[in-house]
């Protein structure tokens, strides 16, 4: 058995005495494990990071076994997420996100916005925005998609503020006056070409809306915790945020 393909680097794990286990989100074979021999020279080390985008060979007798991948690099960024604790964080996020998903299942569309998200972890504000885009996609691709479109209660298309914690739709705030203690607040930002930005209280929003459902229909069936990365990602973007207007984080 035998393929190549592009493939993003989400983790790597050591094997024997010179080899390691790359764990890989690839373009059309989904997530991806293989063991790279050598892998540890000083020679290799510094392409086989978590963040960079590597041509794969993988090699197999049969399609079943882990397969061996060899590796060229394409695009290094590993360099450059070591930056910031928002970019360390958001990278341990995002693979910790890709775990969820069955191992070599194609994700293409999942593979597209992960580079994406990884050309902006640098930036507090983005990276927040864009791994809470990330979460809604991932919970899309496991089947837990929320819909976000218009009320579930009267199909209005206006003025979207709450999301039912039960049904994961949106409601009007007409519709949702009477219950809006029981509601998940829904951050204008993710309405739908809206084109505005988040500040601090609609990203605590946004993670708090999305962690809800992570636990609830992924974390707590499965007797899973929740990552303590995406913990220390939203802290640190928490500070980083506040430290540009002026705050203080507790």
């Amino acid at each position: 058995m035998e393929w190549r393909d592009e493939g993003i680097i989400i983790g790597v794990r050591r094997h024997g005495e010179t080899s390691i286990i790359l764990e890989a989100m690839t373009r059309g074979h989904g997530r991806h494990m293989g063991l790279v021999r050598g892998g540890r020279s000083r020679k290799m080390q510094p392409m086989l990071q978590p963040g960079n985008r590597v041509d794969l060979l993988w090699r197999a007798r049969i399609d079943e076994h882990l397969g061996a991948f060899q590796a060229e690099p394409l695009e290094l960024n590993a360099g450059r997420l070591f930056d910031t604790a928002t970019a360390v964080y958001g990278m341990q996020t995002l693979a910790a996100h890709l775990r969820l998903l069955p191992e070599r299942d194609p994700h293409p569309a999942l593979y597209e916005t992960l580079g994406l998200v990884l050309r902006h972890l640098g930036d507090a504000a983005e990276a927040g925005e864009l791994i809470v885009r990330f979460e809604l996609l991932i919970l899309d691709e496991l089947g837990f998609g929320l819909d976000l479109s218009r009320c579930a209660a009267t199909g209005s298309l206006d003025d979207l503020v709450y999301v039912s914690p039960k049904s994961g739709r949106a409601v009007s705030r007409r519709a949702g006056l009477a219950f809006h203690d029981r509601m998940l607040a829904l951050p204008a930002f993710l309405a739908r070409g809206s084109g505005l930005r988040a500040d601090l209280e609609a990203f605590e929003q946004a993670f708090r809306l999305t962690g809800h459902f992570f636990e609830r229909h992924v974390y707590e069936p499965r007797g899973m915790a929740p990552p303590d990365a995406r913990n220390g990602f939203v802290m640190a973007m928490r500070k980083s945020l506040a430290a540009r207007l002026g705050e203080t984080v507790e």
